[in-house]
């Protein structure tokens, strides 16, 4: 971020506006990007500014909302901090960013039914707005918000998740294979 930009953000109430303009320049500039919408539950591929591939999504059933603990889905700007999985087969199963080993199956989830199932791959977010979803109680990374797998049969369209972005393992595969990390991430309602 310039300085400029930086200065003018931190300066108070028009600091969404100014990173908005700013990152709305970078998208019309072509730049590769993810665009995730709540409300439709659509994560969609921009490449060079154009919209190549959409896929359905489950975030937070608790809503949008940046705060820690809060269990919902956070806004804003992010990037891709980590790609986590690579050669994991599909429906691996994750604790804390490790494969455990696993593979899911129906008799392993009713095996662990409290578990909150991160399968095949993680695309680990940062957030990049400085007091909105980056440091402090805000802090997308910290928060352990990623785009990942679940089991399929969770993925019906409506809200579920608690604060991640959820995706069918099929769907999260294909989408790691074609990002790299440091691609920015744009989360909205």
């Amino acid at each position: 971020m310039s300085k400029r930009l930086f200065h003018a953000y931190s300066m108070g109430s028009d600091r969404e506006d100014v990173w908005a303009a700013h990152e709305k320049k970078a998208m019309d500039d072509g730049r590769d990007y993810l665009d995730i919408d709540i409300a439709s539950q659509q994560l969609t591929i921009y490449k060079h500014g154009n919209k190549m591939q959409s896929y359905p999504v489950s975030t937070a059933k608790k809503g949008a909302g940046e705060l820690v603990e809060s269990e919902c889905t956070p806004r804003g700007w992010h990037r891709v901090r980590a790609k986590i999985g690579k050669d994991q087969p599909l429906q691996a199963v994750f604790i804390g960013r490790r494969a455990t080993g696993e593979i899911y199956s129906s008799d392993l989830g009713v095996q662990y039914p409290q578990r909150d199932w991160i399968l095949t791959r993680i695309l680990w977010l940062g957030g990049l707005e400085p007091g909105k979803n980056r440091y402090g109680n805000v802090d997308t990374t910290w928060r352990y918000i990623y785009i990942h797998g679940c089991p399929d049969e969770l993925m019906t369209g409506h809200p579920a998740s608690h604060g991640c972005i959820r995706m069918k393992n099929s769907d999260v595969l294909d989408l790691f294979n074609q990002v790299e990390a440091g691609i920015k991430v744009y989360i909205h309602e």
